[in-house]
């Protein structure tokens, strides 16, 4: 929570706690009290006092409970894939050359840069992590992986653009390149960079890894370790950071040995009854017509929910037991209903999946994906929803732990090319800032295009950003333009101020229209009057139709359709 003390009458959401902390809070008390308790838990006595009761009350019932421990396996026998990991290696296989599972890095570094401590850090991140220096073989068809030496050091590849009167250009055609160059997952390394100088005191450095190894906590972990480690050589130091317990290979094997049995059969057993009847697919309106198979390129608008509002929805939050995060996917959700006249929807949700202490600070795939249906039937009004949330939300972090390949396998949706398996709307929120490297002699700030590639329709990605929340709304490009992203954003945004300001009235008749695409709408759309020749009877003109788009559809009813030439026989 970033506190110095804690009070046995202070509140843990009030203290800053969100959904991750949460799950992080829960997942340490059976190792260091013995006892597991119900996220829900949490929620409902979030005081510490109550918290403690709670503990001591399921420890004078139960007793003290294990709870296995991540351990080293060897490895001199063949180590596992984890199920994520398996997950992505299967679609690997379906397109190899694909750049879908990327995860691009790019920095723009001004000041005197030590190159040597430079390459030194990347190779010792490089060696401390073994999901960096994992490779995944399958000589029978059957995958494993297999671990580079530690000494193989992170491929770094120069370029000296000094000299270059199109030093920008070279530099936009390097990073095209980059993006473009796929991984070979069979021989790895499955991370890479390029380090290109622009001038003696300017460098850009690019770092690409593939997901199977990494994902968003991960990059955090890098830039903290990248920053100790540069800091430390560029100095003359030793390696400054503590020896790793576990690796992610041990994970792996921990990940097959705990997820079976009961525990697996009743996970199971949840999401087969939460998805079942769940819509295949949330039918939003779109720009142009689906294509045949999905695209994966995407864009980008800002969304910038102001410190004033922001204020407001926490205070919502902690008037209805929510978590601002929950608050913001309930509107979300009302918003993609609106649009879609469903409600009934899912909604996929990114779940870092780091409960347990021991692998906070490895490198790794170990975020998973949470289909949360959500049910908007029934007219609910604002705290109605906001609670059917919460219980959404909560039920499905109670049952993280399926992974997300297993989840779909159960739930046996229709497949298709063109869009994704269960649902086609993600909402991210981001806990875990990266962070941001601080570097002696350096200033280092963000480089690159930015986000050119989606996995679904729509990402909304969102996050707490001093007094107010910012992110942005993400679009497959092949179906939706800029401008209809942009009144999405301004829906969702009108939807969350009618939210704080009233939470008893129907989320249904929230008006989410501004007064422009209002009279655009009902007034402008409408001004259908047009001159009609005066010397021709209405017959005429309609056989002149006839003439010129006889196969054209002139009249519809219920499933019937007759076309001019029909309806003129």
């Amino acid at each position: 929570l970033g506190v110095e003390r804690v009070g046995r009458h202070d509140n843990f959401f009030e203290l800053g706690g969100h959904s991750l902390l949460a799950v992080q809070l829960m997942s340490r008390l059976p190792q260091a009290v013995g006892v597991e308790l119900p996220l829900a838990t949490l929620f409902a006595r979030p005081v510490l006092s109550d918290l403690a009761e709670s503990t001591v009350d399921q420890l004078s019932r139960s007793g003290p409970q294990d709870l296995p421990a991540i351990v080293a396996v060897s490895r001199d026998e063949p180590l596992a894939l984890s199920f994520a990991q398996q997950r992505l290696w299967f679609l690997a296989q379906l397109d190899e050359g694909s750049t879908n599972y990327h995860m691009p890095l790019g920095l723009r570094l001004r000041g005197v840069l030590d190159r040597v401590a430079w390459q030194r850090s990347l190779d010792r991140l490089f060696a401390r992590h073994e999901a960096l220096r994992s490779v995944f073989v399958a000589p029978e068809g059957k995958p494993r992986v297999e671990v580079l030496p530690a000494d193989a050091g992170l491929p770094l590849v120069e370029h000296d653009l000094r000299d270059r009167p199109d030093a920008e250009a070279a530099l936009l055609d390097l990073c095209h390149e980059e993006a473009r160059t796929p991984f070979d997952l069979a021989r790895g390394p499955l991370i890479r960079g390029r380090l290109i100088r622009m001038s003696d005191e300017q460098h850009v450095f690019l770092l690409t890894q593939h997901h199977i190894v990494s994902d968003g906590w991960s990059m955090g972990v890098l830039m903290r370790e990248l920053n100790s480690l540069y800091r430390a050589f560029a100095a003359g130091q030793d390696d400054p950071l503590p020896p790793l317990a576990i690796q992610y290979p041990d994970y792996a094997a921990w990940q097959r040995q705990w997820l079976s049995g009961e525990r697996l059969q009743r996970q199971a057993q949840y999401w087969r009854n939460a998805l079942s009847g769940a819509p295949a697919r949330l039918a939003l309106p779109t720009d142009r017509v689906r294509p045949a198979q999905q695209s994966f390129a995407g864009a980008g608008v800002p969304i910038v929910i102001d410190a004033d509002l922001t204020r407001g929805l926490k205070r919502l939050s902690r008037q209805h037991g929510t978590t601002v995060f929950m608050t913001v996917l309930a509107a979300w959700a009302a918003v993609l209903s609106r649009l879609s006249g469903q409600d009934d929807l899912v909604i996929g949700v990114p779940s870092a999946n780091r409960g347990r202490r021991e692998i906070e600070e490895l490198i790794g795939f170990f975020v998973n994906t949470l289909a949360l249906r959500l049910d908007l039937s029934g007219a609910p009004s604002v705290s109605e929803l906001l609670e059917r949330t919460r219980r959404s939300a909560l039920a499905a972090q109670e049952h993280q732990d399926l992974p997300f390949e297993q989840v779909v396998e159960i739930a046996q949706p229709p497949r298709a090319l063109d869009h994704t398996p269960l649902f086609q709307v993600m909402l991210a929120w981001q806990n875990n800032a990266v962070g941001s490297l601080d570097l002696p002699g350096l200033s280092v700030e963000a480089a690159g295009e930015g986000l050119s590639q989606v996995k679904f329709d729509l990402e909304l990605s969102l996050g707490e950003d001093g007094d107010q929340i910012a992110g942005s709304l993400h679009y497959a490009t092949a179906l939706f333009d800029e401008a209809t992203m942009e009144r999405q954003r301004g829906y969702l945004l009108a939807l969350l101020r009618a939210m704080v300001a009233d939470a008893g009235q129907p989320v249904g008749r929230i008006d989410i229209l501004p007064a422009a695409e209002r009279t655009y709408l009902l007034e402008e759309l409408n001004r259908t009057a047009a001159d009609c020749p005066s010397e021709r009877c209405i017959h005429e003109l309609f056989e002149a139709q006839v003439r010129q788009a006889p196969d054209a559809v002139a009249l519809v009813h219920e499933d019937e359709a007759l076309s001019y030439g029909e309806l003129n026989a």
